[in-house]
């Protein structure tokens, strides 16, 4: 049977402005809509299995292998074999490293594409895989809320592309300065928007955009993750590295730091496709609600969220939540309020999560390079501390797999006052000072970013 997707909310009754969408659509559908009617999140309604037979074949195979590997699984009956092969070769020409920091603890280093940042690695899937789903003649116009790194990454997979315009938002005064010029530069057919207010303010004016009839003729989609084509290629990273370093069905431990959830979706639906993951671990910053969640089962959104060094982490209201959730039997609405909570003790079996503060992610740092070498930037610092709290807690000696989602170059001045180098910039990043362009500001206030895609969004070729 082939795989469709439904709605998170397909289930809400009497919810007053909820008219719950229970229908099914095909991938291609799901992603051309970003999200569903009724403001939930497409999920799949079945999850196809890997044999281990299969993952083990992946060692020392390049990396676009396990990408044509995972997306057959899911897209066979929506796409050719041959348009799946070349769209995976064309996607993944950049090496995935793996690094040990100690015997069986690793670093999944997932910083060498274009934007130097784990988001290249759905977006460039993502940006190909619409561009044969687009109806002929119509223009696609992406919306892209960014905290830090999937806003550049997506306006880079998607820059020249025909038919296909993006708009990203992203918060005043929460990017880097790395981030903020990597996203005001890319031109052509991509616009950043400098947003007045948090990330949770970008993301919901997305999110209102596709809420609004009034914008519908636009056909309007997502990049963020609330797209499922951006879970979607966010599964392979874990079978890949799982296939290069691990013994045939030895379980492993990944810990990876969260902030919308999407990264950690993927590994949580890897796990459901046959991959050993003895526990999946959800360091956050110190926007806490989920290791509070999971502490005290009782779920509350951080509003306003809180402004931390690992800026691509300050979500207040992760949106893959809905998606968690649901596959856990719960259901939470896009502004964060619970319907039914999920099966909370499975979710323990399984996850584990812990706040790490900015202190922490500093001193994680300067263990790290003191100790081992080897520099980490704030987001992958913060995944390192929470995997060395989980050892801490459990005594667990399995092998282990940390994902380090940006390169520490993108970061400079945190790095240099904590450590007094200056991380040398990958190859992408070099003539980044030479790009010319910037942002138009925007409030938060919903009205008037209605009227600006109104005035500058184009219909047609």
């Amino acid at each position: 049977m082939p795989i469709r997707y439904y709605s998170t909310n397909r289930l809400l009754k009497n919810i007053r402005g909820v008219t719950p969408f229970t229908g099914k659509v095909s991938f291609r559908e799901a992603l051309l809509a970003g999200q569903a009617p009724d403001e939930g999140l497409f999920v799949p309604d079945s999850i196809p299995t890997l044999s281990m037979g299969d993952i083990i074949a992946l060692r020392n195979q390049p990396y676009w292998q396990a990408a044509l590997l995972v997306a057959s699984a899911f897209l066979s009956d929506e796409f050719p074999a041959d348009v799946l092969e070349a769209v995976m070769k064309d996607a993944y020409n950049y090496p995935v490293l793996l690094e040990a920091v100690y015997p069986r603890a690793f670093l999944l280093r997932l910083d060498q594409g274009p934007t130097a940042s784990f988001k290249d690695f759905a977006a460039r899937m993502m940006a190909r895989l619409m561009s044969h789903c687009r109806p002929q003649g119509e223009r696609l116009n992406i919306l892209v809320a960014t905290s830090g790194d999937t806003g550049s990454a997506v306006g880079d997979a998607f820059k020249g592309v025909s038919g296909i315009d993006v708009t990203i938002l992203y918060p005043e005064g929460e990017v880097s300065l790395m981030q903020k010029k990597q996203l005001d530069t890319i031109g052509g057919n991509v616009q950043a928007l400098c947003v007045e207010g948090k990330f949770d303010d970008c993301q919901n004016l997305v999110k209102e955009a596709f809420a609004d009839a009034g914008l519908a003729r636009f056909n309007l989609s997502s990049a963020n993750s609330i797209n499922f084509g951006r879970i979607l290629p966010q599964m392979v990273y874990y079978i890949y590295a799982y296939a290069q370093l691990a013994g045939a069905g030895e379980e492993v431990v990944f810990s990876v730091p969260s902030g919308n959830f999407g990264d950690a979706l993927g590994c949580e639906y890897a796990r459901r496709m046959g991959l050993p993951v003895a526990r999946l671990i959800m360091p956050t910053n110190e926007n806490d609600e989920f290791p509070v969640f999971l502490e005290t089962g009782k779920y509350a959104k951080a509003s306003p969220s809180r402004a931390c060094i690992s800026n691509a982490m300050n979500v207040g209201h992760p949106s893959n939540l809905a998606r968690f959730f649901e596959l856990y039997g719960g259901t939470v609405d896009r502004v964060g309020n619970v319907h039914h909570y999920p099966d909370l003790d499975e979710m323990r079996r399984r996850i584990f999560s812990v706040s790490i503060t900015d202190e922490q992610t500093r001193q994680t740092i300067r263990s790290v390079y003191e100790r081992y070498r080897v520099i980490l930037e704030q987001h992958g610092a913060v995944g390192w501390s929470g995997l060395e709290a989980y050892f801490a807690k459990t005594g667990d000696d399995k092998l282990a797999i940390c994902l380090e989602t940006a390169h520490p170059a993108k970061f400079p001045e945190e790095i240099k006052s904590l450590l007094g180098i200056e991380p040398d910039l990958p190859d992408s990043m070099k003539d980044l000072a030479q790009r010319e362009g910037s942002a138009i500001p925007m409030s938060n206030n919903f009205a008037a970013f209605k009227s600006y895609l109104q005035n500058h969004l184009k219909i047609r070729e």
